[in-house]
């Protein structure tokens, strides 16, 4: 009898623990090749469809090229869900997934260069319910849509994996694990791991490429003699040529109101106006700033009920009625509309198809958040914000910004872009010359003033070169309608506010240093665009314009 109770008792708490292992039925693990893997990434040169794999399939060695699919397959021996469940047993399936995922991380020659805690909304829930193995195309001769490819684009060009591998050998491991995120970060241990010898073939560049570009005459800026470390820009210009960075157009370096440097790549030129995307938000915060100063708006703190009939409108509550210009500006206007989130229903996807945009906006519905408190991009808010421009200046806004902006800077080739109503659109769009965004950016170096003239107001410049959102920590800041950014050369660090567009485009003004930096781009909607832009100023122009200085 004893024997029979401990039998039971043995059974029900094994049955017990086999509960808390798992939370679902992971898919049988039948296949020769993932019992014989388990636990392991394996390195493939084509799409193989899983039944069809052979231990011949896999690669220990493989020239790396971008025009030559390269896959990986993961065999694990469980489920994420039920990995993340041995991460913390008390939430459900559901709650699980939509709070982990996978973390990647990335060695090259035994240095881990890049780790990444994959977005929650990757990959099926349903696949990381069951699933013990799947595939990742990292490049693509199709190009598949997947979220492996943007991942290996994010490491590879975005986070300094072209630079470990360069020219040469290379051993690259990557390991996965699960990670969970319900305040603190917990991560599990190794549930798949592979390395494979990369060979990565040499781009030969001529010296042409390389060298820093003269700068013509008639640029319609004085032309500056101070000395940069023209080492470092034959660097950069060689790892433009070699598209170690990709789709640059531009680079434009003005320091102490003198033209420093101009190049241009691409089959891009000085003329060529530039689509710079959202870096034309930028121009509506200078233009709010104008018309309150030219006593067209009284001040920044104006409602939209002053300029809407918001009650008929859908979605109507007293929150909407109290949005301020100010909220639209810093993007914390409470409305339901995030630019980074797909299913938010203010998703700028969401009204360009639509005939009405500005109707669009003001259907939206509200969120719970504190106009001013809660940061969220928003693109549809400064297409309001321009409509109220537009209907507050005499003649419209087109006409307002050629007679108040671009005249006074002697800008006059550039094209808007426009929304359904033929109003210019402060989405974005606006194309220019790289040469007159600078000039832009050096009127707010300027603290306002234009060749003595005055632009734009002293006081609204420190308004919106101020964060308001110091105590978010995912991000260096926002102003009005300008990104905070830190850059970091050595141990010091350069605080600027920059207009920065889909692609990698910035304007960039520095705040102690007296420089005023334009990059121009066209990796729209690449994982890399903005990465690459800010390694260009960090480890190239800056220390090619400051080091051995005494800025």
């Amino acid at each position: 009898m004893r024997t029979l109770f401990l039998c039971i008792l043995f059974s029900i708490s094994g049955f017990i623990s086999g509960q808390a292992q798992n939370i679902t039925n992971p898919d049988k693990i039948e296949l020769p090749v993932q019992k014989s893997n388990l636990n392991t990434i394996v390195f493939l040169n084509k799409p193989i469809p899983l039944e069809s794999i052979k231990e011949t399939d896999f690669l220990t060695t493989m020239v790396l090229q971008e025009d030559k699919d390269f896959d990986i397959r993961i065999f694990m021996d469980n489920s994420l869900a039920n990995y993340l469940h041995q991460l913390d047993s008390s939430l459900s399936v559901d709650e699980l997934i939509k709070k982990g995922n996978y973390q990647f991380s990335f060695y090259v020659d035994g240095k881990l260069i890049y780790q990444e805690n994959l977005n929650p909304g990757a990959g099926s829930p349903e696949s990381k319910k069951v699933k013990t193995t799947f595939r990742i195309p990292l490049i693509s001769v199709k190009n598949e849509d997947s979220w492996g490819r943007y991942l290996w684009m994010r490491f590879y060009l975005g986070n300094n994996g072209i630079d470990a591998l360069e020219p040469g050998n290379h051993i690259m491991k990557i390991e996965i694990r699960p990670y969970l995120k319900t305040g603190d970060l917990k991560t599990g241990n190794i549930i798949a791991k592979g390395e494979i010898n990369l060979v990565i073939p040499e781009k030969k560049v001529s010296e042409q490429q390389t060298n820093v570009q003269p700068i013509r005459p008639n640029s319609g800026w004085k032309i500056s003699d101070e000395k940069i470390n023209t080492e470092k820009i034959k660097t950069l210009n060689k790892k433009i040529a070699e598209n170690r960075f990709r789709d640059i157009t531009g680079i434009v370096v003005v320091k102490n109101n003198k033209l420093l440097l101009e190049e241009y790549f691409s089959q891009s030129g000085r003329d060529s106006l530039q689509d710079t995307r959202s870096v034309g938000k930028s121009f509506a915060s200078a233009l709010t700033g104008i018309a309150i100063k030219d006593g067209y708006l009284k001040n920044e703190d104006q409602k939209i009920s002053e300029f809407y009939e918001v009650k008929t409108f859908k979605n109507h509550s007293f929150r909407k009625d109290n949005v301020s210009i100010k909220n639209l500006l810093t993007m914390s206007s409470g409305f339901d509309g995030n630019d980074d989130n797909y299913d938010s229903p203010g998703n700028e996807e969401n009204m360009y198809p639509t005939d009405n945009w500005v109707k669009f906006v003001l259907d939206l519905p509200m969120t719970e958040n504190t106009a001013g408190k809660t940061w969220a991009y928003f693109t549809a808010g400064v297409v309001l914000a321009g409509d109220i421009l537009d209907q507050s200046v005499p003649r419209g806004l087109e006409n307002y910004a050629h007679q108040k902006l671009f005249n006074p800077l002697g800008i006059n080739k550039y094209q808007w872009q426009y929304t359904p109503q033929h109003k210019v659109s402060m989405a974005g769009g606006l194309r220019m010359r790289a040469l007159d965004f600078a000039k832009f950016g050096q009127v707010y170096k300027n603290n306002g003033t234009w060749n003595g003239k005055r632009i734009i107001d002293q006081n609204w410049i420190r308004k919106s070169f101020t964060n308001y959102f110091s105590d978010n920590k995912d991000f260096d800041g926002y102003g009005y309608l300008f990104w905070r950014k830190v850059y970091a050369v050595g141990n010091k660090k350069f605080e600027a506010f920059q207009s920065s567009g889909n692609g990698g485009n910035k304007i960039i003004i520095f705040t102690e240093l007296p420089l005023v930096i334009v990059i121009t781009a066209r990796a729209y909607n690449k994982p890399y665009a903005h990465s690459q832009a800010d390694m260009i100023v960090q480890d190239y122009l800056l220390p090619a314009l400051i080091v051995n200085s005494n800025e």
